[in-house]
């Protein structure tokens, strides 16, 4: 049973319905029946034209379910005369059901699983496990989010900046269940840069693969986090960096430059760097200047003052520190780091004590213990026994 294929015709086959006239939630349900009907009956046989065989099953599941509910009787007119099977109406539509999961009226939360969902067909069992949550607490999210846009046309102009940041928002999930978040945004992501011409897109597309390319080096053998300056380089996907950086270059020639551009480039210096000795902190410095020039983002500020302690010394990263907020998360992870490079190691080793306890996971957690523990041994190291 090929679910990759069920999962790229979901979109298509959704918006032939919304366009014939079905409200979004009926739509979205009918859909998935006629998924569950194809993975009992297509192992048997699979239809010649898959798109329209899905079509014609789940316009009939919205029908029978239309005219059972004796809420939506007066639909029935609408709905009386079924379309002769044939095959699927060849426009993509795809790109409007990104704009309408990513609806402003949606809570980011609401937005990312709508997506997942209706975009991605992904299952709501799915859903929840990747989430960690349970799956009725996940079919309740959905069910909101559907009846929220129900009544908001297909044929409306999206905003692309919303669509992006619940792509984004969905990446940085990362991996959980058995679904690859990650994986999974990139596919959505490609699949977006397909249907539209926007340097945005790309630069997203970029960000995700030269971050994703580092995935395999993130973490060690048991498990623990590994920082950037320690990975082994030789575990990252070399061919996703080259193609993330030619999406890149292609993106920044067009010179509409945006936030998510911004920080693919800085991604793309730390690839490119073959040791982290040789990274080009100045560039990198002049990226995140640009970068606070978008958004004026505190957390892109933060992460200002670890390359400004990296291109001109530790002092200067942090009078760059000292000008943001300390309630900043992972504000003070940052002061324990530059302080320990401007060889304070009873501040630093403080410092990723108290920044241990602030760790929104039990990962970084454990890294900043190791952090305050390893800068503690250094200044009280054991003394060797005597000899006999």
């Amino acid at each position: 049973m090929d679910e990759a294929l069920l999962r790229s015709l979901t979109p298509g086959v959704l918006t032939v319905l919304v366009r014939r006239g079905a409200d979004f939630a009926g739509a979205e349900d009918a859909v998935q029946d006629a998924l569950v009907e194809a993975l009992r009956v297509w192992p048997d046989g699979r239809p010649r034209d898959a798109k329209g065989w899905l079509v014609t099953v789940a316009w009939r599941k919205f029908l029978d379910a239309t005219r059972a509910d004796t809420a939506r009787r007066r639909r029935e007119g609408r709905v009386e005369e079924e379309p002769a099977p044939g095959p699927a109406p060849g426009v993509d539509d795809t790109l409007q059901l990104y704009f309408l999961c990513a609806h402003r009226s949606l809570t980011p939360a609401s937005a990312v699983a709508l997506t997942l969902r209706a975009v991605g067909g992904l299952t709501t069992r799915q859903i929840a496990q990747a989430y960690l949550v349970p799956e009725a607490t996940m079919a309740q999210r959905i069910s909101r989010a559907k009846r929220t846009v129900s009544g908001v046309r297909l044929d409306r102009p999206g905003d692309v900046a919303t669509v992006l940041r619940v792509l984004y928002l969905v990446f940085n999930e990362g991996y959980s269940g058995d679904v690859d978040l990650a994986a999974e945004a990139i596919r959505l992501t490609r699949q977006l840069a397909a249907r539209i011409d926007h340097p945005e897109v790309a630069g997203l597309l970029a960000l995700m693969l030269l971050h994703h390319a580092r995935r395999a080096a993130r973490t060690a053998s048991d498990g623990s986090l590994v920082p950037l300056a320690e990975q082994d380089r030789g575990r990252w996907d070399t061919a996703a960096i080259a193609e993330g950086i030619g999406i890149l270059q292609a993106a920044l020639a067009r010179d509409r430059l945006g936030e998510f551009q911004a920080q693919a480039a800085i991604a793309a210096l730390h690839a490119d760097a073959l040791t982290a000795e040789e990274t080009d902190w100045v560039q990198i410095v002049e990226w995140y200047d640009e970068l606070v020039r978008l958004t004026d983002s505190p957390v892109v500020r933060l992460n200002r003052a670890v390359a400004v302690g990296q291109a001109d010394g530790p002092q200067a990263g942090l009078a760059a520190l000292a000008e943001l907020d300390a309630a900043l998360p992972r504000h003070t992870a940052v002061a324990a780091y530059l302080h320990e490079r401007a060889g304070d190691l009873a501040k630093a080793a403080q410092l990723y004590a108290e920044a241990a306890h602030k760790a929104p996971d039990l990962a970084e957690r454990a890294h900043l213990t190791r952090q305050a523990a390893r800068l503690n041994a250094l200044r009280h190291p054991r003394h060797s026994p005597p000899e006999a």
